[in-house]
C-alpha cells in the first residue's frame, strides 16, 4: 500500500502561470449547432465557462518556466541551492530529452541537481509532491522544485463537443524543502490500470505511431476526433471519480488521524463542478461545514490537469496560505486511472496572485 508519512518537509512557495488566450463556451454556438439552451445547461450543471489556452508555439514547458521565474524572483532563491527538479506533464516538448533537463539548462541549475519527469495527469501534482518529499526525507536533497503543467488544449479536436470547452492550460512551480520544524505530511497513492483506456490519446506513440490513417477524423457519438486527439469517456471517468475519490478522502483522513472538521481546506482536482459536487455529496457523513472547498477554478480557467490543484490554491486560497497555517487535504484523480491524496500543512508560504503568460518576443 503506497502510504507514507513525512515529518521534516515543507512547502515554502507556489506560483501559477495561466495561458493568455481566453476562450468561452458562450462563443461555441457553432460547435453546439446554435443550441443556446444546451450551452446554458452545461454552464449551470457542469460548471463550464472560460478557459485559457496556449497558441501553437507555446508549450507546458514555457508556462512552467515562467512560473519558475516568478518563484525564483519572488522568493529571491539562490538557484545553486536547488538540488532536485521534478517536471509533471503529459505534454512534453519532446519524446526525449526530458522537460526537466531542458529547464535545468535554461535556468543554469547546478550539475548536482537531480532531474526527473513524471508522466502523470490530474493526480500528478500530489504524486510529484510525494516524490519531492521522499527525495528530501531520504537526505538526497534539501530544496526541490516541482513543476506541474499541461497544454492539453493542443491535443483536443476542435470539433469535439465533450472535450473542447473543458481543457485549459497552465504551469505551476512549487518549492519543497527540508524543515527544521515538525510538519507532518501524509500521502496515499492509488492506481487502477484496467481503466487506462478511459482517458487516452490512442495514436502518436510507439504502440501506434502517427500515420496518415491515424490523422483521419471520425464520429464518436456526438463528437468528432482522430486517433491522435484526446479521447475521454466521460461516463466511465465520472463513475470512477465518484466511486474512488470519496473512499480516498476517508482513507487519508483515517491514516493521518484527522476528521474532516480538522481541515481548513479540501482541494480537489478541478475536473468539473458537477464531478466535485457529486464527490462532496458522497462525503455526507463527514462534517464539512467549515471546510473551504473551492469549486469555481474550472469555470474560470478550465480543467488544467496536473496544475489544477496548485492553480486552485493560487486562485482561491492565496490569502489563507500566505498569512496563516492551514491544514489541507489535496486530492487528484484522472488519467491512468490514478488517484492520489495528501494531508499536509501550509505555513505562511509564498503564494502570489495568478500570473498570465507573457510570450517572449524573439528577434530574428
Amino acid at each position: 500500500m503506497a502510504r507514507t508519512k513525512f515529518n521534516n518537509v515543507k512547502i515554502s512557495g507556489l506560483t501559477t502561470v495561466i495561458a493568455s488566450n481566453c476562450e468561452s463556451i458562450d462563443d461555441e454556438e457553432e460547435l453546439y449547432d446554435g443550441d443556446l439552451d444546451k450551452i446554458r445547461r452545461l454552464k449551470k450543471t457542469v460548471g463550464l465557462g472560460e478557459r485559457y489556452v496556449v497558441d501553437d508555439d507555446t508549450t507546458s514547458l514555457d508556462l512552467c518556466a515562467q512560473a519558475l521565474e516568478r518563484l525564483v524572483e519572488g522568493m529571491d532563491l539562490d538557484k545553486s541551492n536547488i538540488d532536485g527538479l521534478i517536471f509533471v506533464t503529459q505534454t512534453p516538448d519532446y519524446f526525449l530529452p526530458s522537460n526537466s533537463s531542458i529547464i535545468h539548462g535554461k535556468f543554469k541549475l547546478p550539475k548536482s541537481c537531480a532531474c526527473i519527469d513524471l508522466n502523470q495527469g490530474c493526480s500528478g501534482y500530489v504524486y510529484g509532491l510525494w516524490v519531492a518529499h521522499m527525495m528530501i526525507s531520504s537526505g538526497t536533497c534539501s530544496k526541490v522544485v516541482l513543476l506541474a503543467g499541461d497544454s492539453m488544449s493542443r491535443t483536443v479536436n476542435p470539433k469535439d463537443k465533450a472535450s473542447l470547452p473543458l481543457f485549459g492550460d497552465s504551469g505551476t512551480a512549487t518549492l519543497i524543502e527540508l524543515s527544521s520544524n515538525p510538519l507532518n505530511s501524509y500521502f496515499d497513492l492509488n492506481t487502477d490500470g484496467t481503466g487506462f483506456g478511459s482517458i487516452i490519446i490512442p495514436a502518436g506513440g510507439f504502440r501506434k505511431p502517427s500515420t496518415e490513417k491515424t490523422k483521419i477524423e471520425f464520429e464518436d457519438g456526438e463528437n468528432i476526433r482522430s486517433e491522435e486527439n484526446l479521447a475521454m469517456h466521460g461516463g466511465e471517468v465520472f463513475k470512477f471519480a465518484t466511486r474512488e475519490v470519496p473512499k480516498a478522502v476517508e482513507s487519508i483522513l483515517n491514516y493521518s488521524g484527522n476528521s474532516a472538521k480538522d481541515l481548513d481546506a479540501l482541494v480537489f482536482h478541478q475536473a468539473n463542478k458537477f464531478v466535485i459536487q457529486n464527490i462532496i455529496k458522497r462525503l455526507k457523513n463527514h462534517d464539512l461545514t467549515d471546510v473551504l472547498i473551492p469549486l469555481d477554478t474550472v469555470s474560470k480557467y478550465g480543467n488544467q490537469g496536473p496544475s489544477s490543484i496548485p492553480s486552485t490554491i493560487s486562485d482561491s486560497l492565496r490569502h489563507d496560505v500566505s498569512h496563516s497555517i492551514k491544514k489541507m487535504l489535496l486530492c487528484g484523480f484522472g488519467v491512468g486511472l490514478s488517484w492520489a491524496s495528501a494531508v499536509l500543512m501550509m505555513d505562511k508560504i509564498f503564494c502570489p496572485k495568478i500570473y498570465f503568460y507573457k510570450k517572449e518576443i524573439k528577434n530574428d
